[in-house]
């Protein structure tokens, strides 16, 4: 039985908040600290005036703190080499490393991404209705999941990965960003692989994974090679397969398997 996901990322979160949290944590500053930091940056954008003590500013906050602080264990070699590559990348491959965490740390900001990006291909717009639909098929019938996957979708829009239209509730996709930097491809074809909760799969099904749909990934084969979290493998006569070193065992991920919601 697969493990159900937590929503977890349930707020309308700026691209700015996250590159504030992570050059924080790239600075060296501590969890308390960061946190102190992003109430003060929060304090007139959101809850403002409330008192509640799980308010919109707070869950905001924690999501920030769980992409890129206090991770679970199992992803923080992704953290910290992806911090690596905030510090060494331009501004504008930035986006790419905010998405990889995000998906790593919410799988359902994932599974949100996967069915945008397969209602682009599939037809080449989003609305936000459709989506919706096809979520609570895959992860059960919850406003929960009605509501936190409008806020994704609104996050899209807001990182310019999406783009209104005329018809409200309806986006078309920004142009493609590539991505060029082959150390970068590989360190996102690592979060997509821990967000689909497997511990391999197949790498042209990653690299081309509709959760990735603002990006186009160059060549990861040798820095996948180089890594230090990630094995190359040969299965059959011609498809490579990515896994996590470590498991031993190798368990391909099945799309057709969805995993339920738990709140």
């Amino acid at each position: 039985m697969s493990t159900p996901i937590q929503i977890g990322f349930s707020q309308r979160i700026r691209l700015e908040w996250l590159e504030h949290t992570a050059a924080l944590a790239l600075a060296g500053a501590t969890r308390s600290d960061i946190a102190a930091a992003l109430s003060d940056l929060l304090g007139e954008r959101l809850s403002v005036g409330s008192t509640a003590q799980r308010g919109n500013r707070e869950k905001a906050i924690g999501i920030l703190l769980s992409t890129w602080v206090t991770v679970p264990g199992r992803l923080e070699g992704l953290r910290q080499e992806g911090l690596a590559h905030l510090r060494r990348l331009p501004p504008e491959q930035h986006l790419a490393l905010h998405w990889g965490m995000a998906m790593a740390a919410y799988p359902f900001f994932g599974t949100v991404a996967e069915v945008a990006g397969r209602l682009l291909r599939l037809q080449g717009s989003v609305a936000a209705a459709q989506a919706q639909r096809r979520l609570r098929e895959q992860l059960g019938e919850r406003e929960t999941v009605s509501r936190a996957a409008r806020r994704i979708l609104r996050c899209f829009v807001d990182w310019d990965v999406l783009r209104d239209t005329e018809r409200k509730g309806v986006y078309l996709a920004a142009p493609l960003r590539p991505l060029p930097d082959a150390p970068l491809a590989a360190w996102l074809v690592e979060a997509a692989l821990r967000a689909s909760g497997a511990s391999s799969a197949p790498l042209a099904a990653l690299a081309q994974s509709p959760a990735l749909f603002p990006f186009t990934l160059g060549a990861p084969n040798g820095a996948i090679r180089t890594s230090e979290r990630l094995e190359l493998l040969r299965q059959g006569l011609d498809q490579d397969v990515v896994a996590l070193r470590g498991n031993g065992t190798y368990e391909l991920y099945n799309p057709r398997v969805h995993p339920r919601v738990r709140e």
